[in-house]
């Protein structure tokens, strides 16, 4: 449903609600204003996308990406705001897939920005898994000192240890190759 058409429900079943109240009819205005507000929470939240992170959240990966492919044009559903979200969300389904192909989502989700840092911060971490996927060290270094910056509430301080001592053994795998 297009977020126009969600204002408009929201902001009709909120007139709606109100002259119920005025004309003493209490109960019933009241479960109104409620309708309403979940209405217009919906234009910042879209449902597809809360049930796609609850079963993402679930390990549910078949219908996390049912969720999000209901999601036909991004960029028309949702505020902007969330275009990154959606891009990260995509590319976190796509990883388990095609780890290699999935980078474009990360990148473009970095590019369109994400407000939570924690978010960005698991962007960056899965295109350090990227880039020490293709070999390429440097890459990988700097995405996941990037990723540290970016995780202030150190959600992924395991993680970014963890694919830190793996970068740390493909050193180690390199040399033994080149002897």
């Amino acid at each position: 449903m297009p977020n126009l058409v969600r204002l408009i429900i929201g902001f009709l079943f909120l007139g709606a609600s109100i002259t119920l109240m005025i004309f003493g009819f209490w109960g019933w205005g009241i479960l109104g204003v409620f309708i309403a507000i979940l209405v217009l929470v919906t234009f910042f939240y879209n449902e597809n996308m809360l049930l796609a992170q609850w079963f993402l959240r679930k390990d549910d990966m078949p219908k996390a990406e049912s969720f999000l492919k209901r999601i036909t044009n991004y960029e028309t559903q949702l505020i902007r705001v969330q275009h990154g979200y959606y891009n990260l969300l995509v590319g976190l389904i796509e990883s388990r897939k095609a780890p290699m192909q999935s980078e474009k989502y990360f990148k473009k989700a970095l590019a369109l920005g994400m407000q939570m840092d924690h978010n960005i911060a698991l962007a960056k971490l899965s295109l350090a898994g990227i880039a020490m996927g293709k070999r390429n060290k440097r890459e990988a270094q700097m995405y996941l000192t990037e990723a540290k910056k970016a995780d202030k509430s150190k959600l992924l301080a395991d993680q970014i240890k963890q694919m830190k001592d793996q970068l740390g053994m493909l050193d180690r795998q390199q040399q033994v190759r080149y002897r």
